[in-house]
């Protein structure tokens, strides 16, 4: 694989399955400040996140036959391994932090108005909005992404991705309009 002619994330999936480690290299090469970036939002260490980015493109080498076209790309598909990563080594640590505890310390950490359905309510909530985000097209997701997940205004969006202000504020229209028809067709009564 020369540096002259770059490959597809799709065929970098399909060189995986021929043994290429060259092909995970470029892969990494090309998502590794994005994988680093949702791994440090989860996980908030450093190291713990080198850990996992590790941790997740090994997965990525062992289970490549795993990606399906058909139900996004690869980007998706790795940033999903990474934050998937992310969550198991925070709930590993997290879990073990709380075996330490004593039940006073528990209960006093729960506090009075956590409500555990409530909280479940969220996060399947939390789940069917990322489910809907995935399906947009990328561009669109990834406006959404830069100006809910990372806090950046429109014009601040348009900057980073070379696109016009006006096109950045159509997709986003646009996004968030697919957004709330597709949350409305699952059910979900917290449409936005």
């Amino acid at each position: 694989m020369s540096e002259s002619d770059p490959q597809t994330d799709e065929a970098l999936i399909a060189a995986l399955g021929q043994g290429d480690a060259e092909a995970l290299g470029v892969l990494y090469d090309r998502y590794q400040r994005l994988a680093m970036a949702v791994a440090y939002r989860i996980l908030n260490d450093t190291t713990a996140t080198e850990d996992t980015l590790q941790d997740a493109f090994l997965q990525v080498w062992r289970n490549h036959q795993s990606f399906d076209p058909r139900r996004g790309n690869v980007r998706s598909w790795l940033m999903t391994i990474v934050r998937n990563a992310a969550i198991d080594r925070l709930r590993g640590r997290a879990g073990r932090a709380r075996q330490d505890r004593s039940l006073d310390e528990i209960d006093y950490l729960l506090g009075e108005h956590d409500d555990p359905f409530q909280q479940a309510v969220e996060s399947i909530q939390a789940d069917q909005i990322r489910a809907a985000i995935e399906q947009l097209p990328s561009e669109q997701r990834d406006a959404i992404a830069l100006a809910y997940f990372n806090g950046l205004t429109q014009q601040e969006i348009a900057d980073r991705t070379g696109a016009p202000l006006g096109t950045v504020k159509g997709r986003m229209r646009l996004g968030l309009r697919k957004l709330r028809e597709h949350l409305m067709e699952t059910g979900w009564d917290g449409a936005p």
